[in-house]
């Protein structure tokens, strides 16, 4: 997996692109073993939150071309590549239970934006740019951007940014939502670190309740909401887990959470 990277330490289970001569642009291999990286971590009971980021000065500047285009193909082809091979990474991340935090370093161009918009947390480097430039060579968002970027920035702002393919600097993307967090791009690396090991830190159940019950409520009226909480609190104030946080809160220590 040289293209890409898989590792864990301490909890955190980081993927990096590394194609830094092509600006971590993927090919289909990479899809495959990028989706595959993604099943792991959520199977693996020591992982409790997954970090995204791209070697050198980019992120992902979105699909290899020269890959793509090896062979022609006609239009059932085309909706069958995206479908098995390309959008593999999108069903991978919408089915991760676990927080996924994108460390954009520089460029992330179209496809590569919108694995950045898959991700929970967005932190930017002060050199990243951001851009669904598929209008550019005539194409809509194929890998999730017209799902993903409404829910984030708004419908205005997200057609404007894919109507135009207009790129956005990283604190234009602060501004707007895109970004939580602007660091200089020698210490992006070291805040991304922080924030997963502080995420990590805490209760597992109750981190993946809280992305669970939040995808959940985009979709449900108050109520039925506040309904869902409650049944997630009572198991939740069951477990080991909410013991021993707790216990370590009145206690003023750092909590252990055995067995994970």
């Amino acid at each position: 997996m040289s293209d890409l990277e898989y590792r864990v330490d301490r909890h955190v289970a980081s993927i990096r692109l590394n194609r830094p001569h092509k600006k971590n642009s993927f090919t289909l291999a990479m899809i495959d073993d990028w989706a595959g990286a993604v099943r792991e971590a959520e199977a693996d009971p020591a992982v409790r939150v997954l970090l995204l980021t791209g070697a050198g000065d980019a992120f992902c500047s979105g699909v290899d071309l020269d890959d793509f285009k090896a062979e022609t193909r006609d239009p059932r082809q085309e909706r069958e590549l995206l479908t098995h091979r390309v959008h593999q990474v999108a069903h991978a991340m919408e089915a991760l239970s676990k927080p996924a935090i994108a460390a954009v370093n520089g460029v992330a161009v179209g496809a590569g934006m919108d694995m950045a918009l898959m991700c929970d947390i967005r932190l930017a480097a002060e050199s990243a740019r951001f851009s669904e430039g598929y209008i550019r060579v005539g194409l809509v968002p194929g890998d999730g951007g017209c799902y993903y970027l409404p829910r984030i920035v708004g419908t205005e702002q997200a057609l404007k940014m894919m109507w135009t393919g207009d790129f956005v600097g990283a604190k234009q993307a602060f501004t707007l939502g895109l970004v939580s967090e602007v660091h200089p791009d020698a210490q992006l690396g070291e805040a991304a670190q922080h924030l997963a090991d502080k995420i990590a830190s805490r209760a597992p159940i109750a981190v993946q309740t809280i992305k669970r019950a939040v995808r959940q409520a985009g979709a449900q009226d108050l109520r039925t909401a506040l309904d869902s909480i409650a049944s997630h609190q009572a198991v939740i104030t069951s477990t080991r887990d909410s013991a021993e946080a707790f216990a370590a809160f009145k206690d003023k220590r750092t909590p252990h959470f055995e067995g994970r």
